[in-house]
């Protein structure tokens, strides 16, 4: 009884020492004597009101929160609940994200909030590095799986205005406030922009992608980047959001700029839970996506789900998965990461088809991913061809639209294509409809009952697929 008292009476002691104490000793004259405080930051989401983090106020007027032990380095920032109210420096300028590395033993760590950035005039963010390319394609975007509106950023490639007969590969990514802007960010930019701009304006990438970023709304992130349920953090919409990339978003940018809208021509990227959702959209539409950026990724928030979903639903074996983090991010993020890869090759993907990356430096941080975005997207829009289980193929650069479709499918084809054979085929895979096209004709489709189908394409050597949606 005396051992299992002193057990007892070690591990409490132990948790106890674990713990870390943030503490703000002093904050803005002007701060609202009503306002509660959060700390927002990778451990959470970057949720800017997460209820679970709200700071106490002491007597003293000094503001505290504890948080249990963790590994490796966190970076946060603290807010009055929202990004619009974060902190800024003396200067109301943007406030480098604050690291906090976990020893063994317990810590007291001190702030002081300079200013609040809607309370302390003109601004936080003066200025930003977007490049002209870039544009707010809406604020209030409609989400009807989830209910919601939300902001969506379009990156379009150099030669989009001058070269009107062009059609171009698609990126979809998440976190959209810090993919392209450090004004909007809520813990720096990936500077997606200026590095694709540049690697055209170099001629290392010759077909350019246009870019769409979809904002997170800060207290639904969790919640929409998985599918399943976490009980300390949330989530479990994963699915609606992953519905709506696909059924409400994708036929819009579509059917209102010029895509390739094949599989062999849409990716989607994000980091952390990005990443999650990431995969899981690939695995869940395998004829929509054929190119996954996987930085960082969350996969502890739902490991067990995730990876029995991964056996239940193997991926496309033509899609490409490029994973990275840093070595020392946390305790589980390489082991992780590693046994996806296994998974996915397990289930299909040859490993040409799988780059896993290292990074002895990596944090998980905005700067570490921009650095790596450039590697990565050359890696997995290499134009030309797709490595396959069966070999490489080339593939077909066309076009189908609008989709969902009615009665009729207009096919638009590369100019040195004149034909191609056509074949579209139900959830079974036996094909309910062939024929012959050639760019700009019409396909019929009024005998095809309502539903899911699969649309594949072939000219010679030239193959391309798209997942189609008759209703």
């Amino acid at each position: 009884m005396k051992q299992l008292f002193a057990f007892l009476l070690l591990f409490v002691v132990g948790t106890a020492r674990a713990q870390v104490t943030f503490k703000l000793t002093g904050v803005p004259a002007n701060t609202p004597a009503a306002a509660t405080l959060y700390m927002a930051g990778s451990f959470n989401g970057w949720n800017p009101g997460s209820p679970a983090h709200a700071l106490l106020r002491n007597a003293d007027g000094s503001y505290q929160i504890t948080l249990p032990a963790q590994s490796g380095t966190i970076e946060y920032k603290f807010t009055r609940g929202s990004w619009a109210s974060v902190e800024t420096n003396a200067a109301n300028g943007a406030v480098p994200n604050r690291s906090y590395t976990f020893p063994a033993g317990p810590a007291v760590v001190t702030h002081t909030v300079l200013n609040w950035e809607d309370l302390a005039g003109g601004g936080g963010c003066q200025s930003s590095a977007l490049s002209s390319n870039v544009r707010v394609m809406t604020t209030s975007f409609a989400m009807p799986q989830l209910g919601r509106t939300r902001r969506v950023w379009l990156y379009l490639p150099n030669d989009y205005a001058t070269n009107p007969a062009k059609r171009y590969p698609v990126l979809y990514m998440h976190d959209g406030q810090n993919v392209f802007d450090n004004c909007t960010s809520f813990s720096g930019e990936w500077g997606v922009d200026e590095t694709l701009s540049q690697l055209q304006q170099a001629g290392q990438d010759v077909s350019g992608s246009i870019v769409v970023a979809v904002d997170n709304d800060g207290t639904q992130r969790l919640n929409e980047y998985s599918p399943w349920n976490n009980p300390a953090y949330g989530g479990g919409q994963g699915d609606q959001y992953a519905d709506f990339l696909v059924q409400t978003l994708k036929p819009y940018i579509d059917a209102n700029y010029r895509t390739l809208t094949g599989r062999e021509y849409t990716g989607i990227a994000g980091s952390s839970m990005g990443a999650l959702i990431s995969v899981y959209a690939a695995l869940k539409y395998p004829g929509v996506y054929s190119k996954v950026g996987v930085f960082s990724p969350a996969f502890w928030f739902a490991e067990q789900s995730l990876f029995q979903y991964v056996q239940q639903h193997p991926a496309h074996p033509d899609t490409r998965f490029y994973l990275v983090s840093g070595t020392q991010e946390s305790q589980t993020m390489v082991p992780l990461m590693q046994q996806m890869r296994d998974a996915l090759q397990g289930g299909g993907v040859p490993a040409a088809n799988l780059r896993y990356t290292t990074r002895a430096d990596g944090q998980h941080a905005e700067w570490f991913w921009k650095r790596e975005f450039g590697a990565a997207y050359q890696w997995l829009m290499a134009p030309g061809s797709v490595t396959a289980a069966r070999g490489p193929q080339v593939a077909l650069a066309f076009s189908a639209y609008p989709m969902p479709a009615k009665d009729a499918l207009t096919i638009q084809l590369p100019a040195t294509v004149k034909e191609a054979r056509l074949e579209i085929l139900d959830t079974t895979g036996r094909v309910v409809l062939k024929s012959k096209v050639k760019a700009g004709q019409p396909v019929n489709l009024s005998q095809l009952a309502k539903g899911h189908y699969l649309l594949r394409l072939s000219a010679g050597p030239q193959t391309g697929s798209q997942a189609l949606i008759k209703e």
